[in-house]
């Protein structure tokens, strides 16, 4: 465990075992300096139980950084629950998911990742309290599916970064090539296309794409095919690692903007999108906007109120003034978005 590169000094990583229900899990804790360790839980087929354990650190660690960089009272901490081949998912194995959490006495907070939905947090909820994420009632409450609000924080930081590099005030025109079409990925495509860009798809799920295409007058693509498309934006909104020397290299943009967790596969990654001219969005202060809303959830049931959707929205809206700061910071010292935004965030959790 020490000597994984992913590591990074982490409070405690915790694996989980309940034969009864058959779960397996890895609860990851990076940082508990501003805050309880708040992150999703993941619902995954690995196929090397070791590929787990480095998913869950890599996600954990982003985790510590997204919460310092949206300015919120809570550390980093992710866990994933190891799915068999079938993706074999009961109330039991959730409940035992639940129970573990709980052991760990408020250190974790855990809400929504892939692969797990609102009722999924429901019956994990009826196993300790440390959940967030949860099913809401009323237009003005914070909280349910988290989502929306990624969304939201990527459509914001994306025009913001439309702005920085192209100079174009609206998104109207602008070519956008959406890989994942899914939760977030499908509602970014929908207010990019309200605001006139012009848009292509691509999902793994190739049905999904094309008919998210034809509802909004788009041109979709193999999987295989979206890194290569000549676009003003590449926007990875699926599962990470994908910026690597063939996945660069493919690029044919000059902004990378999207929701994807762990973008970059390794840190010289971010120096290669420099050396190409191509503006990187740091993935974990653009899709904030998730965790923003179940942390004011959470918060705000710990104190016995509802969150207001209005005071998450207000904290969304931060989120391209922190992108300005990063590439401000990077234009002063010729230092790349990714490393200029680690080292802010390592500031923040006394990690510097």
């Amino acid at each position: 465990m020490w000597s994984n590169p992913a590591f990074d000094d982490h409070e405690k990583v915790t694996l989980v075992h309940d034969r009864k229900s058959g779960l397996r899990a890895i609860i990851a804790i990076h940082s508990t300096h501003l805050g309880p360790a708040a992150g999703g839980t993941r619902f995954w087929h690995y196929a090397d139980s070791a590929d787990a354990v480095t998913d869950a650190l890599r996600l954990s660690q982003g985790m510590s950084f997204k919460n310092a960089m949206a300015d919120l009272p809570m550390g980093g901490g992710k866990a994933v629950l190891l799915a068999d081949a079938d993706g074999t998912k009961t109330d039991a194995m959730l409940e035992a998911y639940g129970r573990a959490v709980d052991a760990l006495g408020g250190e974790y907070v855990t809400a929504e990742d892939v692969g797990i939905s609102e009722q999924d947090m429901v019956a994990i909820a009826r196993a300790t309290p440390h959940v967030t994420g949860l099913p809401t009632e009323g237009a003005q409450a914070a909280g349910g599916d988290p989502g929306p609000f990624t969304a939201m924080g990527i459509y914001l930081g994306l025009a913001a970064a439309v702005r920085h590099k192209l100079g174009r005030e609206t998104l109207d025109g602008v070519h956008v090539a959406v890989q994942g079409t899914g939760s977030v990925g499908g509602r970014l495509a929908r207010m990019l296309a309200k605001d006139g860009a012009q848009l292509t798809l691509a999902d793994v799920n190739a049905e999904r794409a094309a008919t998210l295409a034809r509802d909004l007058g788009a041109r979709a693509v193999a999987a295989d095919e979206i890194m290569g498309v000549a676009c003003d934006v590449f926007s990875p909104n699926a599962l990470g690692a994908i910026l690597d020397d063939e996945g660069i290299a493919r690029l044919d943009t000059q902004i990378v903007a999207g929701g994807a967790n762990n973008q970059l596969a390794r840190p010289e990654h971010g120096q290669m999108l420099a050396k190409r001219g191509i503006l990187y969005t740091p993935d974990y202060v653009l899709n904030a906007g998730g965790i923003i809303s179940v942390t004011i959830e959470y918060l705000a049931r710990q104190s016995g109120r509802t969150a207001d959707v209005n005071e998450v929205r207000e904290k969304i809206r931060q989120i391209p003034g922190r992108l300005v700061e990063i590439w401000a910071e990077c234009d002063r010292t010729g230092e790349t978005p990714a490393t200029i935004a680690d080292m802010m965030a390592r500031r923040r959790i006394g990690r510097s």
